[in-house]
């Protein structure tokens, strides 16, 4: 029994499907579009690093060739007993003693030993301080330093590879100790080092112990699997369904058993089931003192048992208020921001709509072609809120109210904040203040908040969930956030490729739709039609 390290950041249910042998013919779902293609953006990526670390390093580097798994084994164990100094591509070989396989993307040798450094497509880092970074010119912990404008961005998976690579290490002999391991993010400009050792787990542990728990955990499952033993792992619903290709195995069994976490999902699940709710129809019978004796929280238990009725009922929303309530203005926008991965934000849509004050009602689109990351992008942003600002100008000079909507808005305040650092300066790029002045105002509208406030939601609260109840659909039938990365690449060439025109047109009409979605819900919600969704009473 061999694992990798993805396994300990892997649903246990999974890893059991996984080692079967029962499932091996078994229909598995196809990889998701968006997924395969952050897959191989990564492996560009990974690639991109390690020519430049060859470049910038020169003798003191090797790179292991993609060769098969145990010939790129048998090269990395040659260059670390070589001693270089930075080996790319390492491969580690496999280790049945302790059930591990795997490689890392960088070792960096210290002292007698070696350090694993991951090359990962996120964020590592925040604006802050405190992050200990070194540069790629010389990327090694003993000439690292606090960065006084960046701090950690945490990624638990990160450390925990990291955790996986270091037990190899160990095992080979050839680990310079377990406190320290690096990370080479998206910008691609520094490392920035661990302490494996700090204890920021839960119950005190650091990194090294909870991989060691988890993994454990998982071994012991893969090996029951394998085995035709006692199955360890039983399916539950949790986010990573949507992306696991046994999601439709899984999904099956859930609703033959009536499994309760078809309608609470995570650790409520399982504390449900700890106390012997284990279906959606155990959980609708509860009071709620009962499931609150459960759950502990009283606001969720209620809710918990009001989700199970309304799944039992088949009905996709039930009001939580007698009123819906929104707030409105006489002059309204609803704003929608498209960007991909972490390179930045390539397109902010507009929707105008109330009063009349001189511009255009409808949609409008400030978008930049030009393959992220690119200073064009500032451009678009710059045009975008100079538009933005000029219509909420001339609402107040006519003594009217503004207001503007959108779904969710972790994702624009995101944007909307880096942009504003990102490409401080440059011609009609607003202030960090004026960002933050505007996105903490109550001109600014967050409608996933007010739907989740005011509705139970069994099958989710996402915007292509909720349109439909108001009437709404989008016009291309694929619509939806993983498919635009794909759509994005193609419009703009990103492989080098010529850029397909049809492709931009496809995300200006999703991008239109998303924002006539907003406007369709929020006006939905404030008519009588809304009154036809049940009430939570009526359950």
């Amino acid at each position: 029994m061999l694992l990798d390290a993805s396994v300990v950041t892997r649903c246990r249910r999974r890893v059991h499907l996984e080692h079967d042998p029962a499932m091996v013919d078994e229909p598995q779902a196809p990889l998701d579009p968006g997924v395969e293609q952050r897959i191989a953006d990564a492996a560009a990526h990974r690639q991109r690093i390690a020519n430049r670390l060859g470049e910038l390093l020169g003798a003191d580097w090797t790179g292991i060739a993609r060769v098969p798994e145990h010939l790129r084994a048998e090269r990395t164990l040659e260059a670390m007993r070589a001693g270089y100094r930075f080996i790319s591509g390492a491969q580690f070989p496999a280790d049945p003693g302790t059930g591990r396989r795997g490689g890392v993307d960088l070792l960096v040798r210290s002292g007698d030993g070696y350090i694993p450094v991951l090359v990962v497509r996120h964020k590592i880092t925040d604006p802050g301080r405190g992050a200990r970074m070194s540069p790629l010119t010389n990327p090694v912990p003993e000439a690292a330093q606090v960065d006084q404008t960046r701090k950690v961005r945490p990624q638990p998976r990160d450390q925990l590879r990291l955790a996986h690579a270091v037990r190899m290490l160990q095992a080979l002999g050839m680990s310079a100790g377990e406190r320290t391991g690096g990370v080479i993010g998206v910008d691609g400009d520094a490392v920035l080092w661990h302490n494996l050792q700090i204890p920021s787990w839960p119950g005190g542990r650091n990194a090294l112990e909870e991989y060691d728990a988890r993994f454990a955990d998982r071994l012991a499952v893969a090996t029951a699997a394998a085995t035709g033993g006692e199955p360890l792992a039983q399916p539950s619903r949790i986010n990573a369904c949507k992306s696991c290709p046994w999601r439709l195995t899984c999904e099956e069994q859930l609703r033959a058993t009536r499994d309760v976490s078809l309608v609470v999902r995570g650790e409520d699940a399982t504390a449900l089931r700890s106390a012997g709710v284990s279906t959606v129809d155990d959980l609708a019978r509860l009071s709620v003192a009962e499931a609150r004796e459960a759950l502990v929280s009283s606001s969720r238990a209620a809710e918990a048992v009001l989700l199970a009725k309304a799944w039992q009922a088949g009905v996709p929303l039930v009001r939580r208020v007698e009123e819906v309530r929104v707030p409105r203005a006489d002059v309204e926008v609803d704003v929608d921001m498209e960007s991909y991965a972490d390179s930045g934000a390539y397109l902010w849509g507009c929707w105008l709509s109330g009063a009349d004050i001189g511009q255009p009602h409808g949609y409008r689109a400030f978008v930049s072609w030009d393959p992220l990351p690119s200073d064009d992008e500032a451009r678009s942003f710059a045009e975008f809120w100079t538009w933005f600002s000029a219509v909420r100008r001339r609402t107040r000079e006519l003594g009217l109210t503004f207001r503007a909507y959108c779904y969710n808005e972790l994702a624009e305040n995101r944007w909307l904040l880096a942009s504003a650092e990102r490409f401080a300066g440059k011609p009609g790029i607003p202030t960090v203040e004026e960002i933050r002045e505007f996105i903490s105002s109550d001109e600014w509208v967050d409608l996933f908040a007010l739907v989740r406030d005011q509705f139970l939601c069994p099958n989710g609260k996402g915007l292509k969930v909720i349109a439909p109840s108001a009437g709404f659909s989008w016009r291309d039938a694929e619509a939806s956030g993983e498919n635009s990365m794909r759509w994005y690449r193609d419009a703009v060439g990103f492989t080098g490729a010529p850029p397909v025109l049809s492709q931009r047109e496809r995300l200006l009409q999703y991008n239109e739709d998303d924002v006539r979605a907003t406007w369709t819900v929020r006006r939905w919600m404030t008519s009588d039609a809304v009154l036809q969704i049940p009430h939570a009473s009526e359950l």
